[in-house]
């Protein structure tokens, strides 16, 4: 379905002719809303949303000129029709040096009125394609975005290619930063809805309360603020695709909304009453465990089903292995054009170190990570000292990586796993080596002297923790 055109706004102090000009209107389609003044055609314009205006040049209190002139002021992309009885050549000058889009005189046929609406609405139609356009501006989706030459990705990109002409659902799931919004981008650039809108929700960044009515939009007065309809990106979306980003931070209750609209593309404006009907791909996301959601009943099983038609897995950028380098030379030559930096390649150590990192924050921390160095970096290579050291970004790690990364020996890839250990027990207990030793199941002098092995630094919080016998008696340091 096409989004639905604002109201006409009928503005004409003849009670007959209000009757008679809102039935032409209804008959051919149109909705109409009409009054009886200028003071308040201006009332209704603040409240809602219109096509356009019909007014007559003689109203009582403000006339119709002025009425134009308010109009012009406030809202003056709005096409405004001119009415009069009393028609001179003289009159309809004015009237379009004032800025009405046309003139008519009265009396005059239904097919003149219908005419100059058409004409507005076409125009109307046309803005709204436009600035559609305009939001999809710079938008390309390609499959090559898709960086990487690891076993994985290349079944990731096979996999795109199969799903995308299709218009089955898609659930990716992965990490936060692994690239989950290029997939679903490249499903829709790939399918045959292709030319059609490309709608995007993060259902986590919009409050629970304002959820709904951003998705399948509201009535006039549905809830305090809502002063005109509003159509819903569903709506927007219509014959295109339209992605869920976080869906399970979805409450429950509009997950039940969302299930039904999947069985058939219906739903309802909320505050309405009217079943509205949509055609559109859906592809949801989220960085979630979705089995422990379902679990903990934070998401609907049943939904789950709906959605899970064809699941993407994306991988964590620390199982990618060379592809780390390979999206670190893509960054770096994308800021070095934006940076106009002369820049050339990654020194060795510095490929090292890139290659050693766990990345929490997966493809996204890389991406800032290139984009840091290159505006540090005074050579014509990325050196070690142009990186940050990773040490808060390896104390977000959930876990340590237990596969050693490329070039790293097995000694040195058990030490990092150790100082990862300690380091996260260190952080939960507030940097107290007595609490820590206890989580880890070590005396207090053994941790000590694990830690100054690993040139492992104590917090200030360690300060004030008391030493234990052992190094009461000098044996610890």
């Amino acid at each position: 379905m096409s989004l639905p055109l604002p109201p006409v706004l009928v503005v004409d102090d003849e009670k007959n002719m209000r009757r008679s000009l809102q039935t032409v209107l209804e008959d051919e389609g149109y909705i109409a809303r009409t009054v009886e003044s200028a003071e308040a055609g201006l009332e209704s314009l603040g409240r809602e949303e219109f096509l356009m205006v019909i007014t007559d040049a003689r109203l009582g209190g403000m006339s119709g000129y002025d009425f134009l002139a308010k109009i012009r002021q406030h809202w003056p992309e709005l096409p405004v029709l001119m009415l009069t009885a009393y028609a001179t050549p003289k009159l309809a000058v004015e009237a379009i040096k004032a800025g009405a889009v046309d003139y008519l005189a009265k009396p005059f046929a239904p097919e003149e009125l219908l005419h100059a609406v058409a004409r507005c609405a076409e125009r109307h139609q046309l803005l709204r394609e436009n600035a559609a356009l305009r939001l999809r501006t710079g938008e390309v989706f390609r499959l090559d975005q898709i960086v990487g030459e690891s076993p994985k990705m290349h079944e990731l990109r096979k996999l795109i290619q199969t799903v995308a002409p299709t218009d089955t659902r898609v659930l990716i799931l992965g990490e936060s930063g692994t690239g989950k919004e290029l997939v679903a981008g490249a499903l829709h650039g790939l399918s045959r809805r292709h030319e059609a809108h490309y709608i995007r929700i993060n259902c986590a960044a919009i409050p629970e309360t304002l959820l709904e009515s951003e998705l399948f939009g509201h009535e006039k007065g549905a809830f305090t603020g809502a002063l005109r309809q509003k159509p819903g990106r569903v709506e927007e979306a219509d014959g295109g695709t339209i992605f869920l980003d976080e869906i399970a931070d979805m409450s429950k209750p509009l997950q039940a909304k969302l299930l039904r609209f999947l069985e058939d593309g219906t739903f309802v404006r909320v505050g309405g009453t009217q079943e509205l009907r949509v055609h559109v791909r859906l592809i949801a996301a989220t960085n979630r465990d979705i089995a422990q959601a379902i679990a903990a009943e934070q998401f609907r099983e049943d939904l789950f089903h709906r959605l899970n038609v064809v699941q993407f897995r994306l991988p964590p950028l620390r199982e990618r292995g060379e592809d780390i380098l390979l999206l670190a030379e893509h960054f770096l030559k994308m800021f070095r054009v934006a940076m106009n930096k002369n820049i050339q390649g990654i020194s060795t150590p510095a490929r090292q170190k890139l290659l050693s990192h766990h990345w929490p924050g997966n493809v996204r921390e890389l991406r800032n990570v290139i984009e840091r160095a290159l505006i540090l970096e005074t050579t014509n290579e990325i050196r070690p000292s142009s990186l940050p050291d990773f040490q808060v970004e390896t104390r977000l790690q959930k876990t340590p990586a237990l596969h050693p990364a490329p070039g790293e020996s097995l000694d040195d890839a058990l030490a990092r796993i150790e100082g990862e250990l300690i380091t996260d027990a260190l952080e939960q207990s507030g940097f107290s080596l007595t609490r820590a030793a206890e989580q880890l199941k070590l005396t207090r002098h053994s941790l000590r002297y694990r830690m100054q092995r690993l040139n492992l630094n104590l917090g200030d919080g360690a300060a004030n923790d008391p030493p234990d016998a052992a190094e009461q008696k000098g044996l610890g340091t």
